[in-house]
This record gives structure tokens, C-alpha cells and sequence, in this order.
């Protein structure tokens, strides 16, 4: 065999090749292309967008991952191999590590949930699932909090979307709570008025809403009311101390009883010893 003879039947195939390897370039440098003018039309779209920048670079890498496959699967069909194969193994491995990380991904799940809904936000206080704390760090799996004693919880996303979050510091104002019982023979207009001059004296009180001072309950020992001032929600428990204390000491200096519970106990079939 001369050389004209082994040159014309390897030609068609080295041409062959040729082209396949010119459309293997096209592909990757699509792709590469592709990805570049993606990632700037998601810069442009979520630059000026509430979502959290974790949640924009979660779509980005699943975008690259996707474009990556499909360029990788494009590129071994264009060299001859057979691409049906290697989708059954992918398919078969995803779905592996699907069942073997199904807890993560339920995390995984609600921490996209979080990061999109937005029920808190780092620096709130919040209480979830029985624990409370400011909330530390919000990641993809698990969140972070911090205890008012300077402990860390670490809780999954999956226990925290599973259960009522109460957000403490979600709006800008909340109401104070209280209850002040005083004596029955105590003078009820008296005492409300009290109680109503103490709360304008302190600064931090709001003055709308208006506070309310009225009667809740007739309890065994005293007559009770609900003491509710509303004040922004970073003032919350410097008002809730200094209201309790203004309240007694005025009370004390007004003579109005804030009583105790108190039982009588009568012995019987006994003989009182000298």
C-alpha cells in the first residue's frame, strides 16, 4: 500500500474529526459565552432586588452546573460516544445522593424558602421551635442564633420552616404586658390615674397608640389591671423594668396596696401548749 493509497483512506476520517473537533470548540466557546452573559443579565436583574446575594449565588452555581452537563453531554455526542448511558449514570447517581442526603436537602429547601420569604433577618430576636435568641447567621442548611446569655444555637432550616417562628422585633413598636393588682379597698379611679401619670412621665413611652390602663380581673386578693404602654421595639425592656419600678414606688407613696396572697390556716383537734 503506498502512501497516496493510505493518505485517501485516512483523509475522510481526519476530515471527519476535523470538523467534529471545530464543532467541540463552538460548543465549549458557546457555552463559556453563554455563561458570561448570564451571570451579568443576573447581576443587572438582582442588583437592585430584595433577595438575599446567597440565594443569587445558589441560581448562578445552578446554572453553571446545568450549562456544564449539557456542554459535557453535547461535547461527547460530537466525538461519537454515546450519551445515553452516561444520562442513566447521572441520573442514577443523582438520585443516590438524593435518598442519601434527603435530610439536607429538606434543610437545603427551607433555607431557599427562608432566604425568599424572609421571616427574619439577621439582628432580629426570635423564638422558634421552644428556643430563643438574635438571630447570628442565616446560611443554606441551618441557622444560627444567639441566646440573650451568650449562647449559640445551631438550628436546621428543616426544624425552623416546620414550626412557628415568633419574631420579636419584626415592627418597629410593641406593647408592654403588665398586670398590677391592689387591694380591694384600694380607690380603683385613684390608682389607674397613677398608674396612667407614671407612664406619661417616662420619655420612651409612646404617646400613640395611646396606653391603656383599665380593670382585667377580680382575683382572690386583688383587683387587677392590665398596664399596657406601647414603645419602639428597641426600648422594650429598658420601659418594662423602669414602668414596674416607677409604678410600685408611686403606689408605696400613695398608699395604694399592691397585696400578696395570703391563707389562714386553723388547727383542729389540738391542744395549744403553754
Amino acid at each position: 500500500m503506498n502512501i497516496d493509497s493510505l493518505w485517501a483512506n485516512v483523509q475522510p476520517y481526519l476530515v471527519d474529526f476535523g470538523f467534529r473537533l471545530i464543532a467541540v470548540v463552538i460548543i465549549y466557546m458557546a457555552g463559556k459565552i453563554g455563561l458570561g452573559i448570564i451571570d451579568k443579565v443576573l447581576k443587572k436583574v438582582f442588583s437592585h432586588s430584595k433577595i438575599e446575594p446567597t440565594i443569587v449565588k445558589f441560581l448562578q452555581n445552578m446554572i453553571h452546573v446545568a450549562v456544564n452537563v449539557f456542554v459535557f453531554l453535547a461535547i461527547m455526542g460530537k466525538l461519537g460516544i454515546e450519551t445515553t448511558s452516561l444520562v442513566a449514570i447521572l441520573g442514577a447517581a443523582t438520585l443516590a445522593v438524593g435518598f442519601a442526603l434527603q435530610g439536607s436537602l429538606a434543610n437545603f429547601s427551607s433555607g431557599v424558602l427562608i432566604m425568599l420569604f424572609r421571616p427574619f433577618k439577621v439582628g432580629d430576636f426570635v423564638e422558634v421551635g421552644g428556643k430563643s435568641g438574635l438571630v447570628h447567621t442565616i446560611g443554606i442548611l441551618a441557622c444560627e442564633l444567639t441566646t440573650p446569655d451568650n449562647k449559640r444555637i445551631i438550628m436546621p432550616n428543616g426544624k425552623i420552616m416546620g414550626d412557628t417562628i415568633m419574631n420579636f422585633t419584626a415592627e418597629a413598636t410593641r406593647r408592654i404586658d403588665l398586670v398590677v393588682g391592689v387591694s380591694y379597698g384600694s380607690d380603683l379611679k385613684k390608682t389607674r390615674a397613677v398608674i396612667l401619670e407614671e407612664l406619661q412621665k417616662n420619655k420612651l413611652v409612646l404617646a400613640e397608640p395611646v396606653p391603656t390602663v383599665a380593670v382585667t380581673e377580680l382575683g382572690e386578693s386583688s383587683v387587677d389591671f392590665f398596664v399596657r404602654p406601647w414603645v419602639n421595639t428597641a426600648d422594650y425592656w429598658t420601659v418594662r423594668s423602669e414602668v414596674l419600678e416607677a409604678v410600685k414606688i408611686r403606689l408605696d407613696a400613695e398608699g395604694i396596696e399592691i397585696p400578696f396572697p395570703q391563707r389562714d390556716i386553723h388547727m383542729r383537734g389540738t391542744n395549744p401548749t403553754a
